[in-house]
């Protein structure tokens, strides 16, 4: 292993792209209408397309020879660090999009901030993730706008996503070891400085929308350091299955 810590943190946001692309990829033939079924499948293929490059530079870190695949199909869910909100189910629309609100008011500052990172590797991916990320928090704050200042019913549904998910947002933007270190090494955030500006935004959009910005500061967590919800046994027994069923296979 070259850099421990490095190798953690880059698996941090590997694991969360990759469930939250997985869990948006359930909604592909689905959707409530055409062009938002596609957007959702495009949205998915973009975190795939993130995490890729998340896993390929974590397997050149771990330099034991493995593949991307490798380092996905054959852990357990212990041993995943996405944070807890990105394996949430996807209940029904609205639950879907203010969890992708809240992981894309998160990740665009991440990747806006992330490519000032000394490490040349992590600023590239930051550089062309910022991009897909900018796309993806106007879609979702978009449609947390239509949908709060909507119907009743639409009201009423984004309320009730906002009450079942709320307290699974704060664990983005608050470090845990390997991103103290990072920061302090200078290769990783300030999650202080993030979270001052993904707040700002939340505010913003939820105004908007007619929603209230919830009270509690009560939040999940543990996700970043492989203690998960049931939900991501889950996920992983779907998505891992071709590859421990047959080991090594290429298609």
């Amino acid at each position: 292993m070259k850099d421990q810590n490095l190798y953690n943190y880059v698996l941090q946001h590997a694991d969360s792209s990759l469930i939250l692309g997985q869990r948006l990829a359930e909604w592909c033939g689905h959707g409530p209408i055409l062009e938002q079924d596609i957007a959702m499948s495009n949205i998915s293929l973009d975190l795939i397309g993130q995490c890729r490059m998340w896993y390929q530079y974590a397997a050149e870190i771990q330099d034991e020879g493995k593949s991307e695949d490798e380092i996905v199909a054959f852990r357990d869910a212990w041993d995943y660090r996405n944070v807890q909100l990105v394996e949430q189910p996807n209940g029904d629309f609205a639950q879907t999009i203010f969890r992708q609100f809240l992981f894309d008011t998160y990740s665009v500052h991440f990747y806006e901030m992330l490519i000032n990172s000394k490490d040349e590797r992590l600023a590239a991916i930051a550089g062309k993730s910022h991009k897909e990320a900018l796309y993806h928090v106007k879609w979702s704050g978009d449609w947390v706008i239509r949908l709060g200042d909507g119907t009743e019913e639409s009201h009423d549904r984004m309320k009730a996503a906002i009450d079942e998910l709320w307290s699974y947002s704060g664990e983005l933007t608050k470090p845990n070891e390997t991103e103290t270190k990072a920061f302090e090494e200078g290769y990783g955030v300030n999650l202080a400085a993030l979270k001052e500006k993904r707040d700002a935004k939340i505010r913003e959009i939820l105004t908007e929308a007619t929603l209230e910005v919830p009270e509690s500061t009560y939040t999940h967590e543990g996700g970043k350091d492989g203690r998960h919800t049931e939900h991501l046994g889950y996920i992983l027994s779907d998505l891992q299955f071709l590859q421990r069923a047959y080991p090594g296979q290429e298609w």
